[in-house]
C-alpha cells in the first residue's frame, strides 16, 4: 500500500478502528455508543443502519449525533440517528403495554394490545417476546398469579381473592392453582400450613447439602458451609409447613443428589417442584440442556430461549434458582469465559465445573 495516498491512509485508519467491525456487522448493540458519517453522501448513521456499506476511506466516527452534525453531516433518513433508537422506542411501548396489562381487570386480548400499540398482532407478539422474554399471554398469566398470591394474603375468602385477582370463575383458577402456588389456595393463605416437606442434610465434596421434597417433587437443593444455616433457610422459605426429617428411603434420594454432584455425567432424573415465572422456567429448562463438562454464556442462553436482548433477565433467573446442580446454573459464565456470581459461592461453581470437565 502506498502510504502517501491520503485515501489509503484514511481507509487504513478506519479499518484499524474497532468500531468499523460493528458497522460492517450492523451491530444493534453498538447503537448509541458512537455514530459514523460518510463523506460522499453527507449523512451520518447508527452502526446498525441497513444502508449499503460505505468505502472505509469515506467514513468518519463520532461520539455523539451532535458531534456529527457539528461536523456538517445530516441525519440518515433510514436509521434516523437523531431520534431514539428503535430498540428504545420498542422498550418504551412494551413497558406501557405491560402497565396496561397490570391495570386491566381481565387479561387483554392480543388484538386489543396491538390496537393500543398501533402495530399488527404479529409484530406485537414478536417484539413483546423479544423484549420481555415471554408472550403477552404468559406475562398476563404471571402477573395474575402474583395478584392471586397478594389477594390470598389479604382477602377474607379464597373466592374473594380469585375474583379480585381477575378470574371470572373459580373453575378457571383451580385448573392452574397447583402450577401457580405449588399447593392448595387454602394452604397458601395459611403460609404453607398442612403441607409436609421432607428434608435431609448430607455432605458432599462441596460442603453441606440439603435436599427437600414436597408432594410435587424436589422443592429445594441448597449448598453451604453450615448445615444448621441450611435448615433455618428452609424454615424461612416455608414458615408454616411441617418440616419432617427424612427417613432411610429419603436418605437414598439425598445420596442420589450427592452422587450427581460427585459424578455429573450420571444424570439426575428427579421430579422437580419448580415454581417460577414463565421466563424463569424457560431459562431453567435451557440450563438443564447444557451438557455436563460444557458451559454457556448468558448471551447464549438468551438466544436459545428466543430473547437475545434479555441477558440481564437471564442472569436474574439464574440467581433465583434454588435447585443447585439439578438446574445447573453453575454452567453459565460470562461471554469472556470468566466466572460470574453463584448463589452457593463462586468457589463451588469453579469446583463443579472442574469436576465436570475431568469427567467429560
Amino acid at each position: 500500500m502506498n502510504m502517501s495516498n491520503p485515501n489509503e491512509m484514511r481507509a487504513l485508519a478506519t479499518v484499524s478502528d474497532s468500531r468499523w467491525a460493528s458497522v460492517l456487522a450492523r451491530d444493534p448493540a453498538a447503537d448509541g455508543r458512537f455514530f459514523y458519517s460518510v463523506r460522499t453522501t453527507g449523512v451520518y448513521c447508527r452502526p446498525s443502519c441497513a444502508a449499503r456499506s460505505a468505502r472505509p476511506e469515506n467514513v468518519e466516527f463520532h461520539a455523539t449525533a451532535a458531534d456529527a452534525e457539528r461536523a456538517g453531516y445530516r441525519p440518515c433518513r433510514r436509521c434516523k440517528p437523531d431520534q431514539p433508537a428503535r430498540t428504545e422506542q420498542h422498550a418504551a411501548a412494551i413497558a406501557n403495554l405491560c402497565r396496561f396489562i397490570e391495570r386491566s381487570e381481565q387479561a387483554p386480548t392480543l388484538d386489543e394490545l396491538a390496537e393500543r400499540a398501533g402495530w399488527s398482532t404479529w409484530h406485537l407478539h414478536r417484539i413483546f417476546k423479544e423484549i420481555t422474554g415471554v408472550t403477552p399471554k404468559a406475562y398476563a398469566a404471571a402477573h395474575r398469579a402474583s395478584r392471586v398470591r397478594q389477594e390470598l394474603a389479604r382477602s377474607d375468602t379464597v373466592t374473594d381473592a380469585i375474583y379480585d385477582a381477575g378470574y371470572n370463575s373459580n373453575g378457571r383458577f383451580y385448573e392452574r392453582s397447583n402450577e401457580m402456588l405449588g399447593m392448595t389456595p387454602t394452604a397458601w393463605r395459611a403460609g404453607g400450613a398442612n403441607t409436609d416437606i421432607r428434608f435431609a442434610i448430607g455432605e458432599c465434596a462441596l460442603g453441606a447439602i440439603l435436599v427437600a421434597q414436597s408432594e410435587r417433587g424436589v422443592c429445594a437443593i441448597a449448598l453451604g458451609d453450615d448445615p444448621d444455616a441450611l435448615a433455618r433457610d428452609l424454615q424461612d422459605q416455608f414458615p408454616q409447613a411441617r418440616l419432617i426429617g427424612g427417613d432411610a428411603g429419603f436418605e437414598e434420594l439425598v445420596a442420589k443428589v450427592v452422587g450427581f454432584v460427585e459424578a455429573p455425567g450420571l444424570g439426575l432424573d428427579l421430579p422437580l417442584d419448580v415454581r417460577g415465572t414463565a421466563f424463569q422456567q424457560r431459562v431453567w429448562q435451557a440450563l438443564r440442556e447444557i451438557p455436563a463438562g460444557t458451559t454457556a454464556s448468558y448471551s447464549d442462553i438468551a438466544k436459545r430461549i428466543g430473547a437475545p436482548t434479555s441477558m440481564r433477565a437471564v442472569a436474574q433467573a439464574c440467581g433465583a434458582n434454588t435447585l443447585a446442580v439439578a438446574i445447573p446454573c453453575h454452567r453459565v459464565v460470562r461471554s469472556d469465559g470468566s466466572l460470574s456470581g453463584y448463589r452457593w459461592g463462586v468457589e463451588r461453581k469453579n469446583a463443579l465445573l472442574q469436576r465436570e470437565a475431568k469427567r467429560a
